[in-house]
Order: C-alpha cells, then sequence, then structure tokens
C-alpha cells in the first residue's frame, strides 16, 4: 500500500502505472473534485489534520507526493511513521524560488540573475542592475504562470509591485524574487530517476513549449540534442539527485542557450513534461518513481520511438477525431472543463520526429486547435 500526498491527475497515473505491478493507494487531499476517487482509498481532509494524517499513515509501507505544495512539515509528520520519497529536503529546496535558485547555484548550475526583493526601493535598485525585461515572481506557491509578472519597462513597475509585492501580498508572508529575463534558444526538461540504493536512470532531454504560462507540447527526444548538452543535463541533474539524496523522479526545466543550459526550477516529482514516457520509453515516469520509491530495481529509460505529447486545456476534444489519428493516444484524466484548466493530454508517437509533427498539426485542425494548443 503506497500513499500519496495529492490527488490529482499525477496521482491518477501513479496509479495506474502500479496496478499491473500489484500495488495499491491511499490518497490524501482536501480537494473536493479528485481524479483518483474511483481508483484508490482517498482520505479527504487538510494536510494539517494531524487525526487525518494518522489515519492516512496506518498500514503504509511507504509515501510519495505528487505536487510541490504539500507542506514540509506535514512530510516530516509522515516520516516520523513511515518512509517518505522525495525526501522532505527536495520538497523544501524546490517549494521557495530562492532557496531553489540559491541551492542550484552552489552546485555550480547557472541560473538567471536573482535577487529578493523586500520594498518597491529595492525593486527598482534590482531593475537598474537587471535591465528590461525582468520578472517578478512570488517566492512560493507559483506554478503555470500563476505568481509571476513581466516587467518589460520602468513604467511597469509599479503595476507589477501592486500585483505581487504590496501590501497584502507580502503581509501573508509571499515574500517575491526578482529576476533577469534569459534570452535563449528554447526550453527543455531532464527527467530522472534515482532509487534507494543510488542508481539512476535519466530520459532524454524533452524541448517544450509554453503559453501563457503553461505547458502545452513536449517533443521527445529534444530534436537535435548534441550529445555534450545531453552530458551536461544529466550532469546538473545527477548533482541534484546525489547532494539531496534523492529518491523518486525528479524533472529539472532549463533553459537551452546554445550549448549552455540555465536551470529554471525543479520539480521533485512526476512531470507534465515527462506524460510521453506512458506510451514512448520502455518504462514509464510513473512506474519508474514507483520502482524507486519502493526499492525495486530501476527500469530502462530509453525512448522507444520519437513523440509528442499535447496538453488539453480548458475543453474536451471529440474522441473519435483524436483517435483516428495514426499513433495517437488519449488520456483524460475525469476533471470537469473550465477555462485554463488541464484536464487531459494526448500523445503521439511515430518513426520519426518529421511524422509526430505532422500528426500533431493535423491533430490541431481537426479538433480546432482551441484546446491543444501548440
Amino acid at each position: 500500500m503506497i500513499g500519496v500526498l495529492g490527488a490529482g491527475q499525477l496521482g491518477r497515473m501513479l496509479a495506474l502505472a502500479g496496478y499491473p505491478l500489484g500495488l495499491r493507494f491511499r490518497f490524501l487531499d482536501a480537494a473536493h473534485e479528485a481524479p483518483v476517487e474511483d481508483l484508490a482509498e482517498f482520505v479527504r481532509a487538510d494536510f494539517h489534520d494531524k487525526e487525518a494524517l494518522d489515519r492516512f499513515a496506518d498500514g503504509l509501507e511507504v509515501v510519495t507526493y505528487e505536487f510541490e505544495n504539500v507542506p514540509v512539515d506535514t512530510v516530516e509528520r509522515l516520516a516520523r511513521r513511515v518512509p517518505v520519497y522525495p525526501p522532505p529536503a527536495a520538497l523544501r529546496a524546490s517549494q521557495d524560488r530562492l532557496e531553489e535558485k540559491t541551492f542550484f547555484r552552489n552546485l555550480g548550475i547557472p541560473t538567471a540573475p536573482f535577487v529578493p526583493v523586500h520594498s518597491r526601493r529595492e525593486l527598482d535598485a534590482a531593475l537598474a542592475a537587471f535591465g528590461y525585461p525582468a520578472i517578478l515572481k512570488t517566492r512560493r506557491m507559483g506554478y503555470d504562470g500563476k505568481g509571476q509578472h513581466p516587467i518589460r519597462a520602468a513604467a511597469a513597475a509599479e503595476q507589477a509591485w501592486q500585483a505581487l509585492g504590496e501590501p497584502a501580498a507580502l503581509a501573508a508572508g509571499l515574500d517575491v524574487i526578482l529576476e533577469g529575463f534569459v534570452r535563449f534558444d528554447r526550453e527543455v526538461s531532464q527527467l530522472a530517476v534515482r532509487g534507494r540504493d543510488g542508481r539512476m536512470a535519466f530520459y532524454p532531454l524533452v524541448e517544450n513549449h509554453h503559453a501563457e504560462g503553461m505547458l502545452r507540447l513536449s517533443l521527445a527526444p529534444a530534436p537535435d540534442a548534441s550529445p555534450s548538452l545531453t552530458r551536461l543535463a544529466r550532469d546538473y541533474a545527477a548533482r541534484v539527485l546525489e547532494t539531496l539524496d534523492y529518491v523518486g523522479v525528479l524533472a529539472i526545466e532549463f533553459f537551452q542557450r546554445g550549448e549552455e543550459l540555465i536551470a529554471n526550477e525543479m520539480a521533485p516529482r512526476v512531470h507534465n513534461s515527462g506524460h510521453w514516457t506512458i506510451e514512448g520509453a520502455v518504462t514509464s515516469q510513473f512506474e519508474n518513481h514507483l520502482r524507486a520509491v519502493l526499492g525495486l530495481p530501476l527500469g530502462i529509460a530509453d525512448v522507444r520511438r520519437a513523440c509528442a505529447m499535447l496538453n488539453i486545456i480548458g475543453d474536451f476534444p471529440d474522441t473519435q477525431s483524436v483517435l483516428s489519428h495514426p499513433g495517437a493516444h488519449l488520456h483524460l484524466y475525469g476533471k470537469k472543463p473550465r477555462p485554463g484548466r488541464k484536464i487531459g493530454h494526448i500523445t503521439v508517437c511515430a518513426e520519426t520526429m518529421e511524422a509526430v509533427r505532422a500528426t500533431v498539426e493535423q491533430l490541431r485542425r481537426s479538433t480546432g486547435g482551441g484546446c491543444i494548443q501548440s
């Protein structure tokens, strides 16, 4: 029996990957609508509810989590009763952008310039140092473009400060950080997994395309990724995994500039840019995460064929239309549609990346393109 903190689509896909291995699951989340409810035991409770946490932990072999905004004290409480992976230190580092980027820097992994900001005067000084554009971000609780405000010129600084900096946000403890803008060629991510025994496996670099702060399209393996770039991404990931004594799947998002990789953020969990692995890799990220946290041998992370992953956002495409395309696989998460919400994804597999791209374009045309912008 595996316990999972969080009950969204990542938890759902973990359960679906675990059932062929004979695993059972128990989830804990306060959500009123949970994609896992029809698949596993579900404890609906707040992460700070100590009585519920004790009930949740009873009989579990291991605990993991499916998103990184789980309170660290919750994980530490559970870790006194049952092994929890990835370790609390990874969760703590990923939850605060300042700590995260400082952690990268201390490992020799490049990042955008950054500085904490506590006042409008400090914001103006940082902008003078970094130049424009720059991005003001909350240090905590930001995802899918939330908690971020670009500043493209001096006139926009006040609007950004009012939106994120004062007064209510700072009073609530949502401190902010200013990041300098990185001019890059493309965005890529490295997914890796480390077992309890310290062995590691690396998925190929993935090319990612975002719109409005949300991931829309991933291509795997990333086209034209040189052997040296692949080695660099794996080296950076290995530094993080080993330093944290990490167990499970880790994703690091990078900006690529030439043969340079600049770390943007990490996610101590299975990741949206790895959904293609369900059909496209020898062992999916979900199965490998379960293998890792249970102390089982890791599976091979090699790609089977060229792949793309398209997020379905806002509304459902026509199922018949999607499945009429060769190599297309539809995954729906059991979530109600609403604007800006991830409710599923489509994986496309083919022998070449050219064929994958052609099918992606055909899918966009046949579905109207609205829910699967790429």
